[in-house]
């Protein structure tokens, strides 16, 4: 069994799916160099239309999503302050198994996030 790496977000100040919010994807070395894996937007549902890793590309490791909600509240919300309160989202995390499905959700808004393990 492979394992997968997944997310997706929540645009909790308008209580929809957050389309089109740019994410990505690092790799960080345990001296801190970090690695650009991947850069994805999410699809109508707030989701990747894949999984960001899969089939054997998980790895034991710490990784960090970058989440864009800056430039993605300024398309969607009018009278935001520039610059933004949130302007850049990072969520880092380890992987510890990597034959299990991490799934890492953002619940946001202009002024606050939250995050956990999903399923």
């Amino acid at each position: 069994m492979s394992g997968k790496l997944t997310t997706h977000v929540l645009d909790t100040a308008q209580g929809c799916p957050a389309a089109g919010l740019a994410i990505a994807l690092w790799l960080i070395a345990p001296a801190g160099e970090k690695t650009l894996l991947k850069t994805v937007l999410t699809n109508a549902d707030g989701r990747t239309d894949s999984p960001l890793l899969a089939d054997g590309a998980l790895q034991v490791g710490v990784y960090e999503l970058i989440f864009s909600a800056g430039a993605y509240f300024a398309q969607h919300l009018q009278d935001l302050p520039n610059p933004p309160f949130l302007h850049e989202i990072p969520i880092q995390f380890g992987i510890a198994d990597p034959n299990a499905h991490y799934h890492v959700p953002l619940l946001a808004s202009p002024w606050s996030y939250s995050t956990y393990r999903g399923s």
